[in-house]
């Protein structure tokens, strides 16, 4: 069997995310081999290059600066933390990252699928229309992503779908395989009318997927049948404390596979409830 923790909307709290798995582990005697993680990692290793969002938040919080604080920097007891918990987080781009750095770490390693952007190597980000392929004993999860938002107004900034990247994914729409996953940051743009993207809507339209996962929106957890008729569409409540300090539901979603029959179902806020803005940090 394959077992899946999946996020979204971490912005900078890298660690949460590794910390839940592992207590999760712990309490219920169950093995995660994978962390995949649906943008917006808050992928700033520079603080002069933070957009204006992450400047105005990172005020009253400094979790948004995490990847700064805690992965771009090296600290024995994080580094000794995931040696221990050795499971990888991978995830796609979202539209607060610092692109450029992400873009020069994406030509160094041209010729894998992913690559490692932390200074500990345990977090990788998936290059956008790439095939992935995770196997345990006789089981094997294919998934596919593509990072960063769609933009109604086809402007060129690096926060949005970049062509080369459409273009890379569009190289799959001949393909008749059934992949597992399509992982992206943004929505398709069959909802909320001028929102979501474009190139998302037709990935779906071309390229049969058992399940589409995705965040960015602020809106609540939904489970909806795709247009295609094939897709099950999956929105991740963003990994965000509440107001009252707190972890909202359906922010951690666990996806098993066995025998090439996967089943997906949300961990109980009895569980993520133990940690709070206050004190995840200790845990």
């Amino acid at each position: 069997m394959i077992r899946i923790a999946i996020f979204s909307d971490i912005h900078g709290k890298l660690l949460l995310p590794f910390k839940l798995v592992a207590e999760y582990q712990k309490q219920f005697n169950i093995e995660i081999d994978l962390i995949i993680q649906c943008g917006d990692i808050g992928a700033y290793p520079n603080l002069d290059n933070l957009d204006k969002a992450t400047i105005r938040h990172a005020k009253n919080d400094r979790d948004e600066l995490g990847f700064y604080d805690d992965f771009s920097q090296y600290h024995k007891e994080i580094d000794t933390f995931l040696k221990q918990l050795n499971i990888k987080m991978v995830c796609v781009r979202g539209n607060h990252e610092d692109h450029d750095f992400l873009d020069d770490l994406e030509k160094k390693h041209a010729q894998g699928s992913m690559f490692p952007i932390d200074i500990y190597n345990y977090v990788w980000v998936c290059k956008s229309g790439e095939i992935q392929r995770f196997h345990k004993d006789t089981d094997q999860l294919s998934y596919v992503g593509l990072g960063r938002i769609g933009d109604r107004k086809n402007r060129q900034e690096k926060r949005f779908i970049q062509q080369y990247e459409y273009d890379q994914i569009k190289k799959l729409f001949k393909s008749k395989d059934l992949f597992d996953l399509l992982i992206t940051h943004d929505s398709d743009n069959t909802g909320e009318a001028g929102y979501g993207s474009k190139e998302i809507r037709s990935v779906l339209d071309n390229i049969p997927f058992r399940y589409h996962f995705f965040g960015h929106t602020g809106k609540s957890y939904s489970k909806a049948l795709d247009q295609n008729g094939i897709t099950e569409s999956i929105k991740v409540k963003e990994l965000e404390f509440t107001a009252s300090g707190i972890l909202p539901e359906n922010c951690m979603l666990i996806l098993e596979k066995e025998n090439n029959v996967i089943t997906i179902h949300s961990v109980s806020t009895s569980f993520t409830n133990q940690f709070t803005k206050y004190d995840w940090k200790l845990k």
